[in-house]
């Protein structure tokens, strides 16, 4: 008879780290630097639109709630990663994995449903200019914001609660953070089923949503001035990028977590390292780099800071 506690073990053991040797000091500068830019990117994102009242406009509220996502989901990986890098043993308890598991998870169906809102305030200031500022009120985009920040994490969480039901045959984990649903021991049927409909809900109908709303976008555009087709396209440039990066790093990660595919641990490792790595990364520099709103506020204020005498 199998014991309850090999059902369902305390620990998991991430078994795709390794020990490098003195190597691990150089790989934890090297993450501990990524991840240091990921919190300063974003940091200086919310900062810039939460001081400046000329960037209080929904554009800029979207953008920085993705800069908050962001700092959420690379929370809930690099702190964790950083020290196994370090250590000899690389044991997650129990309630941690959970805990990280909808951090990661939470964090990644957030991001589309905040796409999926800043599409359709383009969508809404290109295609219909004149309705804008009726349409997206304070109170409108405060109920856009919470949607699409409390629909994923409700959603996830039932997600997780079904998995934490499961129990478990064996501990160790073929990933760089929490993924315990493979080692079911029992049909997971009913999971896939949840899963299949939250994906659907949270990255698919944004999905087909975003290209409905380019493709109304384009075609405005192309009936307008090449003076307004041009800004039009401008503003949306950040949004198409943000956009591509993003569901090809959730395309990698749904390949591993839903379908599980067998293919070499490096490959795993960056697979599952692009998701908290990629999107927090490049969102702040696109946007910080590429709308002159956000650009000239940062520039502005450095350049004053840099003219400021010492004392």
């Amino acid at each position: 008879m199998t014991s309850n506690s090999s059902l369902n073990p305390f620990y998991f053991q991430l078994t795709l780290f390794a020990d490098y040797g003195p190597l691990r000091y150089l790989f934890f500068s090297l993450c501990l630097l990524v991840y240091m830019t990921i919190i300063s990117a974003n940091i200086v994102i919310i900062v810039t639109v939460c001081l400046h009242k000329s960037l209080h406009q929904p554009m800029f509220i979207f953008i920085c709630s993705l800069s908050c996502n962001s700092l959420y989901g690379s929370a809930g990986f690099f702190p964790r990663f950083l020290m196994d890098i370090l250590s000899d043993t690389h044991l997650i308890s129990r309630p941690f994995c959970f805990i990280q598991l909808h951090v990661i998870y939470s964090y990644a169906a957030c991001e589309p449903m905040i796409l999926g809102v800043m599409a359709y305030d383009r969508f809404v200031a290109i295609c219909q200019p004149l309705h804008y500022h009726s349409k997206m009120t304070f109170r409108t985009v405060t109920y856009l914001v919470l949607f699409a920040v409390l629909y994923p994490a409700f959603a996830v969480g039932f997600c997780v609660y079904l998995t934490v039901r499961l129990p478990l045959c064996g501990d160790k984990v073929h990933r760089l953070f929490c993924s315990v649903v493979q080692l079911s021991c029992v049909d997971i049927t009913m999971n896939r089923v949840v899963g299949t409909v939250f994906n659907i809900t949270t990255s698919v109908i944004p999905l087909f949503f975003i290209l409905f709303t380019y493709l109304r976008i384009l075609l405005v555009c192309r009936r307008s001035s090449s003076e307004f087709r041009g800004k039009a396209l401008h503003t949306c440039l950040p949004h198409i990028v943000s956009f591509i990066n993003y569901f090809f790093s959730l395309f990698f990660e749904l390949l591993l977590s839903r379908f599980g595919i067998n293919v070499n641990p490096v490959v795993v490792a960056v697979l599952s390292m692009e998701l908290v790595i990629i999107p927090p990364i490049n969102d702040p520099l696109i946007y910080g780099l590429s709308l002159p709103q956000i650009r000239n506020v940062i520039f502005r204020f450095l350049k004053i800071h840099k003219t400021i005498p010492a004392a």
